[in-house]
């Protein structure tokens, strides 16, 4: 970020104090930060606290500058534009072109990369018309970092709460070319797979798919072309491509159709080893008797995966266990010709299928193991991905010890 220029526009939402924040990382990171606060804005902060941590006055209005097209200037010499917040109003706003004051102003006269941090009430966020307007501003390339779940003003509890402040920190540095997966491809699965019995049963798991969503999330914030493959039924950032499916035989066509060309491959899906060998068209009636169900192998994606991996790709396998947990993970590590493996007890307290922490082990094929104590799945992601980058550095031809058997 040194000497890049940066306008930070600030909207009038009760999110506009952490605004301050970010003015202040972005200053120490050595950008020049030209903060644009809306009139709705001075409601919550004030101008004087931006013009003393920012690079230059605040600014607050098309008509007080000597500039005559202040809004112009600045969107020309703008290396970035980021909004935190971004209420719905100047989501629409910047959507649909309307100029209303400096700040959409500014965003309609600039070519530059513009990043939205929307902050408001669950209600809003999740109101088909914003939803469309962030849609179509992702269409157009503008870059969400998505609002997180917490504390809302008035005491509520919801998604929609502006992302902490090293998240659109991380976005900006990405955003300007220093995210260290920019430009790269990278394949997350995630989820329990659901393997039919009848119309309305089926055999699965426990897995929320919450972890694999979490590395995609991180993957796409440092920069990569993220692709999720999920069974899950959580959201996922707008910047991501999204490929829901429900088998172990979706799952693995989805993925193996698009693997060749991936940098990156984190199967973190529970995929059911064993599905029923027949579906019956109906649904089977409890008066009828218990049935004889028949399970047969479901396909082995992992394996698949290793055993069809180009060179250069980093695959990353993931391992659910209750005991012997880093014997198991080395054996599965080699046998599936694997890079990377993450593995975790799921037994323990706080650990894996419907948390929201965990606590895992990683193996490498060069040796490598690293033990991530209990933290936030979001944190276990961000490790995970330090640790694919790492490997990535020592071993940049894709070579590894493990062999496939």
């Amino acid at each position: 970020m040194q000497g890049r220029r940066i306008v930070l526009g600030v909207s009038g939402g009760i999110a506009a104090y952490k605004a301050i924040e970010v003015c202040r990382r972005l200053v120490d990171a050595g950008a020049h930060v030209v903060p644009v606060l809306t009139e709705g804005a001075l409601h919550f902060v004030g101008a004087t606290t931006f013009s003393a941590l920012a690079s230059e006055p605040a600014k607050t209005s098309l008509w007080d500058d000597d500039d005559p097209i202040p809004h112009t200037t600045m969107g020309q010499q703008a290396d970035l534009i980021v909004v935190a917040p971004a209420t719905a109003q100047i989501i629409s706003a910047y959507a649909t072109g309307s100029s209303r004051d400096l700040l959409s102003a500014t965003l309609i006269a600039t070519r530059a990369p513009v990043i939205l941090c929307p902050a408001m009430h669950t209600e809003m966020w999740e109101h088909p018309a914003v939803q469309d307007n962030v849609a179509l501003l992702v269409s157009r390339g503008v870059i969400i970092v998505e609002p997180e779940s917490g504390r809302l003003a008035g005491g509520d509890i919801g998604h929609g709460r502006l992302a902490a402040p090293e998240r659109i920190i991380a976005a900006v540095d990405v955003a300007l070319g220093g995210g260290d997966l920019a430009g790269m491809s990278v394949i997350v699965s995630a989820g329990g797979t659901r393997e039919p019995i009848d119309p309305v049963r089926f055999i699965g798991n426990r897995s929320s798919g919450r972890q694999g969503h979490a590395v995609a999330e991180a993957a796409s914030r440092r920069g990569a072309r993220v692709t999720l493959v999920t069974t899950s039924a959580l959201g996922a950032n707008h910047g991501i491509e999204r490929l829901d499916v429900e088998t172990a035989a979706q799952m693995y066509d989805a993925l193996l159709s698009r693997s060749p060309a991936a940098d990156i491959v984190v199967m973190a899906a529970a995929v059911a080893d064993f599905r029923p060998a027949t579906c019956a068209p109906a649904k089977l009636k409890k008066a009828a008797g218990p049935p004889e169900v028949v399970l047969e192998p479901t396909p082995d994606i992992l394996l698949a995966l290793g055993s069809s991996k180009p060179v250069g790709q980093t695959l990353v396998g993931f391992a659910a266990e209750t005991s012997d947990l880093a014997a198991l993970a080395a054996e599965k590590l080699t046998r599936k010709g694997l890079d990377l493996i993450v593995a975790n007890d799921v037994s323990a307290p706080g650990v894996g299928f419907e948390h929201e922490t965990n606590a895992v082990l990683v193996l490498g094929s060069d040796g490598a193991a690293t033990e991530i104590p209990l933290s936030s799945k979001d944190q276990i992601a961000e490790r995970i991905l330090d640790l694919i980058v790492q490997h990535r550095i020592r071993q940049p031809d894709g070579s590894q010890e493990g062999a496939i058997t």
